[in-house]
């Protein structure tokens, strides 16, 4: 019995999972999720600012205390789109190394994609037809179609929240122009993935954590239903375009009385829900479902 620590450095949120394995069982001990946004002010130009860096740090410390005070065998952070693409991300991961005993791995696109999909298959029963997962982040959007033997096709693009917000989301409310332009870019950029969506057909979209987690949660909040923390959360089609046409209606204050809404997730949600919009007009899904897992649970279960 092994008690683990994995910490998903986003580029808009750094995630703390802690765990015990016995066997294949993973039982989860403690979670916290606390919002860096070390993408702000630098993503586009590939650097992590000071500030964010100081952002970053004060999080892994908080977070290092708490992985002592469950007593685990092994911390493992996992850095992501921000951090693979700065310039000075040795800055970071230097004092990473001098000021937390955890490790580091920054990973690829590719083994972002792998691991996101083995997070998410031990939440979801993927159907035999296919499903397309999409994690939604703040510098890179995952895209993986697979069903629960395999994944055959994945792809990340570095089009993520707080890219697209720096480039697009100028207005508050978000202006349908700046829908259209985030439309076309998206259009400009996905063409592989629609591509893809044509040859394999996929049967249903599966969201990754994120901002799928809140929209099911504000979804919840509309229909009353208790919203807990199983591993798949409810969600429909219809329900999506009701919520993000809301969402693309209100400016932040008012955003953020909906409710479900997070602070978290409040500025970001409105690109995310253009990423969604885009796919679902692109091809059609019969369901729209939400993991709660997503990139820690796939570290975790591939894990030695």
């Amino acid at each position: 019995m092994e008690k683990f620590a994995i910490i998903d450095m986003g580029t808009n949120t750094f995630l703390l999972l802690i765990a015990m394995r016995q066997g294949d069982r993973i039982e989860t001990l403690y979670q916290q999720r606390i919002a860096t946004k070390i993408g702000m002010g630098g993503i586009n130009n590939g650097v992590i600012t000071a500030a964010a860096i100081e952002r970053a740090m004060d999080a892994l410390k908080m977070f290092d205390l708490k992985a002592k005070e469950f007593s685990v065998s092994r911390a493992l952070a996992i850095g992501t789109s921000a951090i693979r693409n700065a310039k000075n991300k040795e800055d970071l991961l230097a004092r990473i190394n001098a000021e937390t005993s955890f490790g580091v791995k920054v990973i690829s696109g590719e083994e972002e994609a792998e691991l996101i999909y083995k997070g998410v298959r031990q939440a979801v029963k993927l159907p035999d037809e296919g499903a397309l997962i999409v994690d939604i982040g703040g510098g890179s959007v995952e895209f993986i179609l697979a069903n629960a033997k395999q994944a055959y096709w994945k792809q990340s693009f570095e089009i993520g929240g707080q890219r697209l917000m720096e480039l697009f989301h100028h207005h508050d409310p978000i202006l349908p122009e700046e829908i259209n332009r985030t439309t076309h870019y998206l259009d400009e950029k996905l063409q592989p993935l629609l591509q893809a969506l044509k040859k394999f057909n996929p049967a249903e979209m599966v969201g990754s954590s994120g901002s799928f987690d809140t929209l099911s949660e504000i979804y919840c909040a509309q229909k009353g239903i208790p919203y807990t923390d199983e591993p798949e959360t409810p969600l429909t089609i219809d329900a999506f375009h009701s919520i993000a046409s809301e969402l693309f209606s209100k400016d932040r204050a008012a955003r953020m009385q909906i409710p479900g809404m997070i602070e978290l997730r409040v500025d970001m949600i409105v690109v995310g829900c253009c990423i969604i919009q885009f796919l679902l007009s692109h091809h059609s899904f019969r369901k729209l479902r939400v993991s709660s897992y997503s990139l820690k649970e796939g570290v975790l279960a591939s894990m030695d």
